[in-house]
């Protein structure tokens, strides 16, 4: 009898351990999802560390037209998310080369790293010199576009063009009265995530509440780093992060980029980081895309690109209209 008692209990606390039907647990750099083209690793040695930095380096499909994008993710998102968008580029003719930053999906998840957004442009622009990429169009999304600014600001003569997709740092939270949330504050949020959080916010500021079946890969992906083996490292690399994203506003910075710029901004997004602290008052007023986009364009002498119907993340929600219009600008 205590045999059988000692099975029923091993088995319950397994059922109530293991992650809900349907949703995939990860290893810590994302092992067990398949991303669209094949994974390298850049081996770097930074901080007195020996990381790896994943990478997808794809040829054009059709005839080469000389030039490289680099398409940097977001912090919600990884390389794997562009799927679309590397197809679209690689058959116009152009080299598509796409990393996931340290810390974040399949690359190295370090402990006690010092992250900036100068530290992961020096890590991109190591990663390109080695494959010997040379004044690349570079297009970021969300966090992606917070780093490619601070890329055009730190190696301005090694970019051709950027692109920023509705890039995060349009407006300094911390200046506007958001308070202030230590990394072992924001950690313990990061442990309490999940696949229905992941989809509930993502819903909200990502898509204006219109679902699609196809994002649930997307929700799928993150939340399986969180449920995996390596949820803490990995959620500590995410608090981190967003430690870094409050504190490192580059929209102080706007006009000193110097390189030739686009801006494309989803009507409908209001994502800012740090809202949920904030006042119901200011974060009313916080996150207003439409007029933080004309801001910023303004102030980097930018091309504005503006989607008065989609939100936060255009490649994935309109593939068609997204690209199009990012042909088109940049064939200009």
């Amino acid at each position: 009898m205590r045999i059988f008692t000692a099975i029923v209990a091993t088995a319950m606390a397994y059922i109530f351990s293991a992650p809900a039907f349907g949703q995939a647990t990860y290893g810590p750099r994302l092992e067990g999802f398949d991303y669209p083209f094949e994974v390298k690793n850049y081996p770097l040695l930074t901080q007195g560390q020996q990381l790896e930095m994943a990478y997808m380096d794809i040829s054009p499909t059709a005839a080469a037209n000389g030039k490289t994008a680099v398409l940097l993710h977001g912090k919600n998102f990884c390389a794997a998310t562009w799927q679309a968008s590397i197809k679209v580029l690689a058959g116009q003719g152009y080299r598509v080369v796409v990393p996931d930053q340290i810390g974040f999906c399949k690359s190295s998840k370090p402990k006690g790293y010092q992250f900036s957004l100068a530290q992961l442009a020096a890590n991109t622009n190591s990663l390109l010199n080695s494959l010997g990429v040379t004044r690349p169009v570079i297009i970021g999304h969300s966090m992606g576009g917070m780093l490619t600014a601070r890329y055009a600001l730190q190696y301005p003569q090694n970019v051709e063009k950027i692109v920023l997709v509705n890039p995060i740092g349009l407006e300094d939270w911390q200046a506007e009265g958001v308070p202030y949330a230590t990394i072992d504050a924001l950690y313990a949020n990061e442990l309490k995530t999940s696949f229905d959080s992941i989809k509930a916010y993502q819903l909200k500021f990502y898509y204006d509440g219109n679902w699609k079946p196809e994002y649930e890969q997307w929700v799928t992906m993150q939340a399986g780093l969180y449920g995996g083996a390596g949820k803490n490292i990995v959620a500590m690399n995410q608090a981190q992060t967003s430690e870094m994203i409050f504190t490192q506003p580059v929209v102080h910075e706007f006009a000193n980029i110097r390189v030739p710029a686009v801006l494309i901004i989803g009507g409908k997004d209001r994502t800012a980081p740090g809202a949920n602290r904030a006042s119901k008052e200011l974060a009313a007023k916080l996150g207003n895309y439409p007029k933080l986009g004309r801001e910023a364009a303004k102030a980097m002498r930018a091309t504005l690109v503006e989607l008065p119907k989609l939100g936060h993340s255009p490649q994935v929600e309109a593939e068609q209209e997204f690209h199009q219009v990012l042909l088109k600008h940049l064939a200009d």
